[in-house]
């Protein structure tokens, strides 16, 4: 009964952690469109304005968000299907649940600032990875051993 309840935590974790990576790529193919005289600038100034950062790196804010939005896609994707891989193939019970340990930290950290620093929608994908993965770790924990 409790490998059908790590089951179920384990495809809640990897499936959370794949929408929110499709559903933040959809950031990519649409532009921000500003509201008002201050939001212009402000974003003018995002997509133009260059800082010399040393060694011929001069990127905009813009580029500098961008490059941050992808890695976040990418860390949503390369996690949650290395974890869907990884169910598939038999993986030990011990491996697994240093993997969902893992994810825990991760994404637990990855909370934390989110709550801190964003808006709603990337506050509820992170916090729904986050507790899906410690509910796994925690009922592979619970399991006995096989």
């Amino acid at each position: 009964m409790a490998e059908s309840y790590s089951k179920k935590w384990i495809w809640a974790t990897y499936v959370s952690q794949i929408l929110t990576g499709a559903i933040h790529s959809l950031s990519f193919f649409k532009n921000p469109e500003p509201a008002n005289e201050t939001e212009k600038q402000m974003y003018d100034l995002m997509m133009n304005y260059k800082r010399d950062l040393g060694a011929g790196f001069s990127p905009t804010t813009m580029d500098l968000f961008t490059a941050l939005s992808a890695c976040m896609t990418m860390l949503c994707l390369l996690s949650g299907l290395s974890l869907w891989w990884l169910s598939r193939h038999n993986t030990g019970k011990k491996e697994m649940r240093g993997i969902m340990a893992i994810n825990t930290v991760i994404f637990g950290v990855g909370f934390a600032i989110m709550l801190m620093l964003t808006f709603l929608p990337p506050i509820v994908c992170f916090g729904v990875i986050f507790f899906a993965a410690a509910g796994g770790y925690i009922s592979l924990s619970a399991r006995p051993d096989a």
